[in-house]
C-alpha cells in the first residue's frame, strides 16, 4: 500500500506553456493532469497536490476541423427557458481565455476540490505574464506529441 501525502508535505512548482497553434483539447488534457498532480509519483486523489500552470498566447489557440464555428457551449441562467448558447468563435472575440478554462474545468472533478484546483490555472493573452518570479519550467507541447500543434 502506498503512502498518502499530508497537507504539510505538499510542494507545488510552476509550469509555463505556450498555446500558439495548440489544439484546445490536447492542451487541456496536459494542463488538467498537471493541475490534478497526476504527473507526480505522490498523486493523492483527495488532496490538492497539483502544480501551477501559466498559459500564454491564448489568442492563438486552434480547433481541429470545423469546431471553431460549429461547436456549441451551453449554459443556463437558472430561469425557465433560460438556456444560452455560444460558439468558440464568439467566445474568442470577447474572452479568448474562457475557451481553455471551460475545457480544463470539465476535465477536473466537480465539487470543492475541482474548483480549488482550477485556481492553479493562469491564462494570459500575449507572451507576457506576471509570474516570471516563480521561474516556471517551460513545457514544449511539440515534444510531447506532434499532434498537439497545428502546422500551417
Amino acid at each position: 500500500m502506498s503512502k498518502f501525502l499530508k497537507k504539510g508535505e505538499i510542494s507545488s512548482s510552476w509550469y509555463e506553456i505556450d498555446a500558439k497553434n495548440a489544439v484546445v483539447g490536447r492542451l487541456a488534457t496536459v494542463i488538467s493532469k498537471i493541475i490534478r498532480g497526476k504527473n507526480k509519483t505522490t498523486y493523492t486523489p483527495h488532496m490538492d497536490d497539483g502544480d501551477f500552470v501559466v498559459v500564454k498566447n491564448i489568442e492563438q489557440i486552434k480547433f481541429t476541423g470545423k469546431k471553431f464555428n460549429n461547436k456549441k457551449y451551453f449554459r443556463h441562467t437558472g430561469y425557465p427557458g433560460g438556456i444560452k448558447e455560444t460558439t468558440p468563435e464568439k467566445l474568442h472575440k470577447n474572452k479568448p481565455e474562457e475557451i481553455l478554462k471551460l475545457a480544463v474545468k470539465r476535465m477536473l472533478p466537480s465539487g470543492v476540490l475541482g474548483r480549488k484546483q482550477l485556481t492553479k490555472l493562469k491564462i494570459y493573452s500575449g507572451s507576457n505574464h506576471p509570474h516570471e518570479a516563480q521561474n516556471p519550467k517551460i513545457i514544449e507541447l511539440n515534444n510531447l506529441n506532434k499532434k498537439n500543434l497545428i502546422r500551417n
